[in-house]
C-alpha cells in the first residue's frame, strides 16, 4: 500500500525532550513493486529476451541492439569484423568492368586520330601542312554538320537512314533557288530539311514505324525527288552573292568551315545545357522510365528528328555551295559515314549516352582517314572496306553490352 507519513510533531504534540522518543515515529515504508515481467495473452512470461510492446507512434520500430545485431553475425561468419570483409566485398569487383569500358569509349577516339596522324605523316609529306589541314577541314563541314544531326537521333535511341537523301534534296532547293534569292536560299533549304525531319518523326513517334524502316522508306523517296527533278543533269549555282557568302574566305578560313563550327556550338549547347538534350538522353536510356518521369516521349521523339532535318539541311546548303551544283548522285553513301563518326566518337548504337565533342573528333578520324588514303594512293574500294573495318571495330570496343536490343 502507499505509504503516508504523519505530520511533523511540532504540529500536533509538543516536544519529547527527555521522555522515550522513538515512539513518535513511524514505521518505514513498504518498498515499491518491482517491474514485473511482460506477460502475453495467454498470461504466460514469453520467451526469455523478448522486446516488451510499446505504444503506437508515428516512428520505426525498435529493432535488436547494433552492437549486439554485429556480434552475432562476426560469431555466425566466424569472422572478426576486420576491414579486411570490407575490401573483399562485391561491388568493388562490379564497379571495375564498368569503369574500364567507359576509359576504352573515350581513349579510343583520341588514340585512333593520333595513331592516323602519326602513320600518314610518316607515310607522305605534304600530309603535315597548313594547306592540307584546310583541305580536311572543308572536305569534313557537310559530315560534322550531319553528324551532329545524327548525335541527337542515335543518343535518343533511334537511326535515320535518310540523312543523306535529306541532304541531296536540300541542296537542290538551294541551287534551283540561288539564282532568286541569293544568299537567302539558306532558309527554303533548312525549310526543306526540317519537313523531311518532320515526316520521319510522325511517322516514326505517332505512327509506331521503326525509325529503321521508316528512314529506309524516305530515304528511297528523298532521293526519288531529286532524281525527278533533276533528270539526271547537274542544277548548277551562278550566282556569286551566294557563292562568295558560303563558299568564299575570310582570313584563309573557307567560311563553310566556319558555318559548320557554329552550328556544331550552337547543338553543343541545345544538347548540354537545355532541357530538351536532357530528355533526349533520357528517352534514349529508357522510355518507360522517361515516361514515368513525366517526360513527353513521343514529342521528344518528334522533335529530334526535325532538329535532325534541319541540320541536314544546313548540311546540304554547305554541299551546294562547296561543289557549286546539285547532282542526283550528290551525298550518296553518306549515311555510311556519318553513323561511322557518331560511333567512332564514342556514342553507343544503343542510345541513352552520347557527346558533341566526341562526334567532332569521329568527323577528324573518318576526314583524315580519307584525307590521308587518297593523299597514300589507297585503292578507292579499298577505302570502303577500311571504313567498315573502323566502324565495325568501334562498334565492338564501345557499345555497352548490358543493353544490346534492337534499334528503335
Amino acid at each position: 500500500m502507499p505509504c503516508r507519513r504523519a505530520p511533523h510533531p511540532a504540529a500536533q504534540q509538543s516536544h519529547a525532550r527527555g521522555r522515550r522518543r522513538r515512539e513518535i515515529g513511524d514505521l518505514p515504508c513498504d518498498p515499491p513493486p518491482r517491474r514485473g515481467r511482460h506477460r502475453g495473452p495467454n498470461g504466460d512470461g514469453g520467451p526469455a529476451g523478448a522486446a516488451r510492446p510499446v505504444r503506437p507512434h508515428r516512428g520505426h520500430a525498435r529493432g535488436p541492439h547494433l552492437a549486439r545485431l554485429r556480434a552475432r553475425r562476426m560469431a555466425e561468419r566466424g569472422g572478426s569484423g576486420e576491414m579486411d570483409d570490407v575490401s573483399r566485398s562485391a561491388p568493388t569487383r562490379s564497379l571495375a568492368p564498368r569503369f574500364s569500358m567507359e576509359t576504352v569509349r573515350q581513349a579510343f577516339p583520341l588514340v585512333l586520330l593520333a595513331g592516323l596522324c602519326l602513320a600518314f605523316a610518316s607515310a607522305s609529306d605534304r600530309f603535315l601542312t597548313v594547306n592540307n589541314a584546310m583541305i580536311v577541314l572543308q572536305q569534313s563541314a557537310v559530315l560534322l554538320v550531319a553528324a551532329v544531326a545524327m548525335t541527337f537521333v542515335i543518343v535518343n535511341g533511334s537511326i535515320d537512314l535518310s540523312v543523306g537523301s535529306t541532304v541531296a534534296l536540300s541542296a537542290l532547293v538551294a541551287a534551283a533557288l540561288s539564282a532568286e534569292l541569293g544568299m537567302w536560299a539558306i532558309l527554303p533549304a533548312i525549310g526543306v530539311g526540317l519537313l523531311c525531319g518532320l515526316f520521319n518523326g510522325l511517322l516514326f513517334a505517332y505512327g509506331r514505324i521503326p525509325s529503321f524502316i521508316v528512314t529506309l522508306g524516305t530515304l528511297v523517296i528523298f532521293r526519288g525527288l531529286v532524281l525527278f527533278y533533276t533528270r539526271g543533269a547537274p542544277v548548277s549555282i551562278r550566282d556569286m552573292e551566294f557563292l562568295s557568302t558560303f563558299a568564299g574566305r575570310s582570313f584563309g578560313v573557307p567560311h563553310t568551315v566556319i558555318i559548320a563550327l557554329t552550328a556544331t556550338v550552337i547543338a553543343a549547347v541545345i544538347f548540354n545545357q537545355t532541357v530538351f538534350g536532357r530528355e533526349v538522353r533520357a528517352v534514349g536510356g529508357g522510355e518507360k522510365v522517361a515516361l514515368l518521369s513525366g517526360i513527353r516521349v513521343q514529342r521528344v521523339k518528334l522533335m529530334v528528328f526535325v532538329v535532325s532535318g534541319a541540320l541536314c539541311g544546313l548540311a546540304g546548303l554547305l554541299q551546294a555551295s562547296r561543289t557549286m551544283a546539285a547532282t542526283a548522285q550528290l551525298a550518296e553513301g553518306l549515311e555510311l559515314d556519318v553513323i561511322a563518326a557518331v560511333v567512332v566518337g564514342g556514342t553507343p548504337l544503343t542510345g541513352g549516352v552520347g557527346r558533341i565533342r566526341g562526334t567532332v573528333l569521329g568527323v577528324l578520324i573518318i576526314a583524315i582517314l580519307s584525307n590521308g588514303m587518297n593523299m597514300t594512293g589507297v585503292d578507292p574500294h579499298l577505302q570502303k572496306i577500311l571504313k567498315g573495318v573502323v566502324l565495325i571495330a568501334a562498334v565492338f570496343l564501345t557499345i555497352d553490352r548490358s543493353k544490346i536490343s534492337v534499334i528503335k
